[in-house]
């Protein structure tokens, strides 16, 4: 799967990670929900970090479609309500 980190590039991470990911993503909707800034960008980071620890950067390059799009770190609640779609904050983590 393809992920992008908006403001980074993308990377290519196994299917395996997905269940943790979408972990991640539940914890992002929970901190939006109690609006509590400090755990969302606690998840944000959790998420970027799993991503670039557990996946393989893409040549910037040659850019593919994203299977998911995980915001920056710094993204404020209010932006972060403005994104959210369906269970969670990253779209389209099948």
């Amino acid at each position: 799967m393809i992920v992008r980190l908006m403001g980074e590039g993308q990377w290519r991470v196994d299917d395996s990670l997905r269940a943790h990911l979408e972990e991640l993503d539940l914890a992002t909707a929970k901190a939006v929900e109690a609006g509590d800034q400090a755990a969302l960008h606690a998840s944000l980071e959790a998420l970027a970090s799993a991503v670039r620890e557990n996946g393989e950067e893409l040549d910037h390059e040659h850019l593919v479609p994203s299977d998911s799009i995980v915001p920056p770190v710094d993204l404020t609640l209010e932006e972060a309500r403005e994104l959210l779609h369906g269970d969670g904050l990253v779209p389209d983590i099948p």
